[in-house]
């Protein structure tokens, strides 16, 4: 099991630099999309997904995996995914019952993260199935954003069935770190007794 380790070297390591350019990219992404600057915003969004993938690949290649990187990259995905839920909600009010699927999720992932740091335990890194909800959900907002920019197109069935996608790839993912998130519970109970 491993324990939740702090180091202040940590904080200027190659793929926790790339985390905090994500936490970057959040206010422009809103500002470009509440003005109505979708090329803009869809950059910024698009940025942060690859961004996303770097960080993962630069910790394992580099050798800098660290119990805050395991921190700070979900939040930076949550962080993400909530301030594009509020823009879509703002653009698309209707979408509402799917967004709160992923606020709700977003939620729960952090409070099992808070959960795990109290018991002093280190929070799982990111599994296939969060990463598949992740690019599915960067992938989606991209073309709705895409085809209302360039196009002015806005298919309203396009979007909600891009929206039920991206709900049911994160409902799995929660399911699939919630078995995790047991496992490691009672490993740590295990371990206590």
């Amino acid at each position: 099991m491993d324990s939740w380790k702090f180091r202040p070297r940590d904080l200027v390591t190659v793929p926790n630099l790339i985390t905090y350019v994500r936490f970057l990219l959040v206010p422009p992404f809103v500002y470009f999309f509440l003005k109505e600057n979708y090329i803009a915003a869809g950059i910024m969004i698009g940025l942060s997904g690859l961004s996303d993938c770097f960080d993962g690949f630069f910790a394992r290649k580099l050798n800098q995996v660290t119990s805050l990187g395991k921190i700070l990259d979900p939040i930076a995905d949550k962080v993400t995914l909530i301030a594009v839920a509020v823009c879509m909600l703002i653009y698309m009010p209707a979408i509402l019952p799917i967004m709160l699927v992923l606020v709700v999720k977003e939620f729960l992932m952090l409070l099992g993260g808070f959960v795990l740091l109290i018991k002093k335990i280190a929070p799982p890194p990111a599994n296939i199935f969060g990463k598949v909800a992740t690019l599915v959900f960067y992938f989606t907002i991209c073309i709705i954003i895409f085809l209302k920019a360039v196009f002015q197109i806005e298919i309203m069935s396009l979007i909600v069935i891009g929206s039920v996608i991206v709900a049911l790839t994160m409902l799995v993912a929660l399911v699939q770190y919630a078995i995790i998130f047991v496992k490691l519970i009672k490993n740590s109970d295990k371990t206590k007794a």
